[in-house]
């Protein structure tokens, strides 16, 4: 058989591959707690772990707010359709609109911490980030770059219905008050074996600031739809997110002066709350 056609063959293969890693997600699942090796390694990816479920306590020096990165990554990142890390390794560094450029993984953990933390950040150098980035390339073991993920990000909810803010106050009363406090305080969980995480204050000082991903109102209805009550996600209607998520997010919370940089070359979304 002529070696022109058998590479001919070996491209439309490799073609084809390309496309159904395009078209076909890899189905979701993230490993077991317990399935983390032993030594230095092991020891370096449970250190990322605690940081990122108890980030507060871990980083005092850095974290201001009172909320862990796991509050919105549910259960150490591990859940479909809540932003979860698994994966998240094989898709950076990847070209950012909001910074014009390319963005490595611990710049855009650095990015977190300053803005859905309202925190500074640790160094990318730094002890802290080498474990949270030990964390997410062992959540991430076995995925290539190149393919899709079913569950990575939010979803992409079926419309985008005009938002009710007073509707959305009082579902939240209703609703969402019982685990976050009539004034989106937040409240310590007396059953921490049940909810280890806590329930995260969603405005105020202690609360991600304006320019946070969940500060736009289409990523805080997705994640609210498909997640919140915590357990029982998926109860409540797209147009009952979005009436929560737009009362939510325009209560009062802090600034991020270094936003007026955001999205040098236009693009800016039509969400964005600046």
């Amino acid at each position: 058989m002529p070696r022109a056609f058998i590479l001919a063959c070996c491209l439309v293969m490799a073609s084809l591959s390309m496309v159904w890693a395009e078209a076909e997600p890899l189905p979701f699942a993230a490993p077991e707690e317990n399935s983390i090796p032993a030594g230095p390694d092991g020891d370096l990816i449970r250190r990322g772990l605690l940081i990122l479920t108890d980030t507060p306590r871990q980083l005092p020096d850095l974290v201001h707010s009172r909320l862990r990165c796991s509050n919105c990554h549910l259960k150490a990142g591990t859940v479909a359709y809540a932003a979860p890390w698994v994966g998240v390794t094989s898709r950076y560094p990847r070209y950012s609109r909001r910074s014009a450029g390319d963005v490595s993984l611990p710049q855009r953990i650095q990015g977190c911490f300053r803005r859905s933390l309202n925190s500074e950040a640790p160094a990318v150098d730094s002890e802290p980030m080498q474990a949270i980035v030990a964390y997410m390339t062992w959540l991430s073991e076995g995925i290539s770059e190149g393919y899709r993920l079913e569950g990575w990000g939010l979803p992409r909810l079926a419309e985008m219905p005009p938002a009710d803010r007073q509707r959305g106050e009082q579902l939240f009363v209703q609703r969402c008050a019982v685990c976050h406090g009539k004034e989106g305080q937040g409240r310590l969980d007396e059953t921490p074996q049940r909810y280890p995480y806590g329930f995260p204050p969603l405005w105020g000082k202690d609360s991600f600031n304006i320019a946070a991903g969940m500060a736009r109102l289409h990523k805080a209805a997705a994640f609210i739809q498909r997640n919140m009550p915590f357990s029982s996600g998926g109860i409540l209607t797209i147009q009952q997110a979005y009436d929560l998520a737009d009362f939510v997010i325009h209560q009062p919370r802090e600034d991020y002066p270094p936003k007026v940089h955001d999205w040098p070359e236009g693009g800016k979304p039509s969400d964005a709350r600046y």
